[in-house]
């Protein structure tokens, strides 16, 4: 009863957090899709309408384009007139300041100079002086006109009719009797007495400028009601274009409001919702290993989280083109780390998702559909870095080919084909080439094992292998012809050959502590002979925790970990607990001093290296080397181990253990050369 209340609690916890994870997903994408108000259709200069008819349901104006307002603006800007207010005090101070500089005259010259030069400075100040910076932007169009401020009273003048500081100074020697004089006049200092008194009037200006532009017609003329706009098929012209736009305004200035706004996130929220539950419904109904597994089902999410976000963000905000998005890269690590179908479902659902944000949905899931077909089908097994490039080759060359067959079925005339979308494919080729890099990352944020991980691993130079091999040859050979075993089975049943080839070089690690107690590594003499047969099986039981210490220390991964304390499972070392009996037949035997710690195997894989483990060790001790003592010897020991129940925890099924037994029995023949015994030859 406390065990089936367990089981409930476990059952509702679960539904409880995969239900929390659904919403939580939900509401990360909806709050990230673009919302525009008013916005009916998606549309481009130069395609074809997608839609229905398209009929005005009331008057309108046409509105002009940014461009032309600007242009319209720009042309007006040129008649305008900016403000200037004339300061007299500064001519007077500045005057004044010369004369009583040079009160008693300019050494070197006639004292007459001195009112000559306050007279040319009364002259510049009567014309103006505007600060340099702003005359360098005036005086550009030699047609600018400003507007001098007197009083009460505004006068044009010409730009080049005043006088940047500079400008007035080299005035002064434009005058004959000045001129000749530069050199004395020079140490004078004159650009002192030289300030700008004409002063721009920011406020004045602007809003003169302000009622000018306001002037400007923001439309260029109507659409009446019950007039048609476009047609399903008909190419969005320049003119249409600007239609359509001032439409969508219009529609937007009637209906905008917080309703339209909260029906439009009760839109995407049920739609978001109905493709999320349906993948959830399909990870519970036909992979329940993953929907269980917390990093499995992790990563499926984020993946289906973070490309919509991605997308929504860069159509919310207009950055560059989606279609530089590796969309297929989800595909590619969904296959990797699970299985084709669910890549390929789990694919799909982000893609629908992510074409709520995007303007030609059908396109874009065409497209993407494609690519991930191809990302997919081109990596059924990562095992070397090239294929990475190769799918990125392949999914830019399908994408951009699916992409021109759409082209040419909207469109008969190849010079209005859109060529800058293949360069959006090239980009997006180049950032797939980072799933490998990105793979690692994965393995160690979510816990999974990569084949190209499997593969490194495999490597017999490694120092932990290499170990083995010096300190156990024997273990080592046995590891070795275990996985040539178990990959075989794997292979013909189904199975992840490459997790069990890794798993079986590493199984028996845990030996290297003791390496002469076990048999394979013995020559003639053995230790066992002098301990007792609880002593000999507790060093033998203990190469599996030798083993997980190992493991840990070199940082294993945890399906290798798995591999190394199901091997043997929760069964038992036979023949020291036989021995030990039969030495001992009145005593009442402790059977947990010969048991192996466990667990029996819970996946195929590791069903398949303890069967593998056990026919090959055992095989050794065969007098004689027959088909019928080999298929006798498989037979007899996977019975055993399925009568004991060592495969009661994992799905592996009757038919599988069958084919299993098969390569077994044709693999050992194999290597013991076993020959078929000749008839003798009746006298």
């Amino acid at each position: 009863m406390i065990r089936f209340r367990n089981l409930e609690n476990h059952y509702w916890r679960n539904v409880a957090s995969r239900t929390a994870l659904v919403i939580v997903a939900v509401v990360m994408i909806v709050l990230f899709l673009p919302r525009t108000k008013g916005k009916l259709f998606h549309y481009d200069e130069g395609k074809p309408w997608m839609y229905g008819q398209l009929i005005a349901k009331f008057d309108f104006p046409i509105f002009k384009t940014d461009e032309a307002l600007k242009a319209e603006r720009d042309s007006m800007m040129k008649h305008f007139q900016p403000y200037y207010n004339v300061n007299p005090s500064i001519e007077a101070k500045k005057i004044e300041q010369f004369k009583t500089a040079y009160k008693n005259g300019i050494p070197g010259l006639p004292q007459s100079y001195v009112e000559i030069i306050a007279q040319h400075l009364h002259d510049i100040y009567e014309a103006g002086v505007i600060d340099p910076q702003q005359y360098s932007k005036l005086v550009k169009d030699s047609d600018n006109v400003i507007r001098v401020v007197t009083g009460k009273q505004a006068v044009s003048v010409p730009i080049n009719k005043t006088f940047s500081t500079l400008g007035a100074y080299e005035h002064l020697f434009v005058n004959p009797t000045l001129g000749s004089k530069r050199a004395i006049l020079q140490q004078c200092n004159l650009n002192e007495y030289i300030e700008p008194n004409l002063i721009y009037d920011k406020d004045r200006s602007e809003t003169e400028m302000n009622d000018m532009l306001s002037l400007i017609p923001q439309a260029s003329g109507m659409v009446l009601e019950g007039q048609r706009i476009i047609d399903r098929g008909d190419i969005v012209d320049a003119k249409t274009y600007r239609v359509l736009n001032s439409f969508e305004q219009a529609m937007e200035k009637r209906n905008a409001s917080e309703a339209e706004i909260t029906s439009t996130i009760i839109g995407q929220s049920i739609y978001v919702l109905i493709l999320i539950g349906l993948f959830t419904l399909y990870l519970a109904l036909f992979r329940k290993d993953y929907f269980d597994k917390p990093r499995s089902i992790s990563l499926l999410y984020v993946m289906i989280v973070i490309f919509p976000i991605l997308t929504s963000l860069m159509m919310e905000h207009n950055i560059l083109s989606v279609y530089i998005l590796p969309f297929s890269m989800a595909p590619i690590f969904f296959r990797v780390f699970m299985d084709s179908r669910t890549a390929f479902i789990a694919h799909v659902t982000m893609i629908l998702i992510c074409a709520v944000a995007v303007k030609y949905q059908y396109e874009f899931i065409i497209v993407q559909l494609v690519a991930g077909l191809i990302a997919i089908y081109s990596l059924r097994e990562l095992s070397k870095r090239s294929q990475i490039f190769l799918t990125a080759l392949l999914v830019t060359i399908g994408s951009a080919a699916m992409y021109l067959a759409l082209q040419l079925i909207q469109s008969d005339d190849l010079s209005k084909l859109d060529h800058t979308m293949y360069y959006h494919f090239g980009v997006n080729a180049f950032f797939l080439l980072f799933t490998y890099p990105l793979m690692l990352v994965i393995e160690k944020t979510f816990g999974f094992v990569s084949t190209v991980t499997m593969f490194e691993l495999s490597n017999t130079n490694n120092e932990l292998l290499r170990r083995l091999s010096e300190v156990a040859p024997g273990t080592f050979q046995h590891s070795i012809t275990v996985g040539n075993l178990a990959t075989e089975i794997a292979n013909r049943i189904g199975a992840k050959s490459q997790l069990v080839r890794t798993g079986a070089l590493y199984h028996d690690i845990g030996k290297m502590l003791n390496p002469a107690f076990f048999t394979e590594n013995q020559a003639g003499i053995n230790p066992h002979d002098k301990l007792t047969d609880l002593e000999s099986a507790r060093i033998i039981i203990s190469h599996v925790t030798e083993g997980l210490k190992l493991a840990e220390k070199y940082n294993l991964p945890r399906e290798i970990k798995e591999f190394i304390t199901t091997h043997h499972g929760a069964g038992m070392a036979k023949y020291f607990y036989i021995h030990y009996k039969n030495e001992h037949p009145d005593e009442e035997v402790n059977e947990d001093l010969f048991r192996y710690p466990g667990p029996n195997p819970f996946t195929r894989e590791q069903a398949i290296l303890m069967m593998s483990d056990t026919v090959e060790a055992a095989s050794r001790s065969l007098k004689e080397y027959t088909e019928d003592s080999i298929s006798e010897l498989v037979n007899r020991l996977i019975d055993g181990q399925v009568a004991d129940g060592n495969f009661t925890d994992c799905p592996i099924t009757f038919r599988d253990i069958t084919a299993a037994k098969a390569v077994l029995i044709e693999r050992l023949k194999s290597m013991y050369h076993t020959r078929i015994q000749y008839p003798t030859l009746k006298a």
